[in-house]
């Protein structure tokens, strides 16, 4: 009797020590799933990153165009502000040979627009379909990393559910059926 006592004893030793170590295992292996899901998420973030990176390199030089071509035409803008009056235009000479060079001048500022106008519209078609592109990579990475935050909530209840029954086996195996009944219903 008295060895199986011992014997008995050493089980129950055993049995926690066991018990104990499949603990600090479970929670090692749940940190380790929360650091490669870190992971993960780094990495799609960081392949979302480069990707924006792609669409958005070509736009800053079309930018860097827009910005110098708009100094120049409100430097001019302003340059002939200043020297035209806004009321009562006094025009020396006669009527007609004024509006005749003014004509001639407007029909090469036509020419010139229309030579400008084209590839100025390339380069917006260019920008607004590398922007759709760009808007469609971003609802599929939003889609994607929305699912991502469904999983970990799911894998956490799951988790968290996991934890509460094996403390519940291991209250119930320590104390006995009856003391935890009354435990949790108190």
């Amino acid at each position: 009797e008295r060895n199986v006592a011992q014997l008995e004893e050493e089980a129950e030793e055993n049995l926690l020590m066991l018990c104990e170590e499949k603990e600090m295992l479970q929670e090692e292996l749940c940190k380790l799933k929360r650091e490669l899901q870190l992971e993960e998420q780094e990495q799609a973030l960081e392949e979302v990153l480069d990707k924006q990176m792609e669409l958005l390199t070509p736009l800053v030089t079309v930018c860097e165009k827009f910005k110098e071509q708009y100094k120049i035409f409100a430097t001019s803008l302003d340059a002939t502000r200043h020297e035209l009056p806004v009321k009562n235009i006094h025009i020396e000479g006669d009527t007609l040979t004024y509006l005749d060079k003014l004509q001639k001048h407007l029909t090469v500022t036509q020419e010139l627009l229309a030579e400008v106008a084209p590839t100025c519209a390339e380069e917006n078609m260019e920008a607004c379909t590398d922007l759709k592109e760009f808007k469609k990579v971003f609802e599929e990475l939003d889609k994607e990393l929305q699912r991502g935050y469904t999983k970990v909530q799911n894998l956490s209840f799951e988790v968290s559910k996991e934890v509460s029954l094996h403390n519940q086996r291991i209250c119930e195996e320590t104390h006995g059926l009856d003391a935890v009944k009354h435990w949790y219903f108190k």
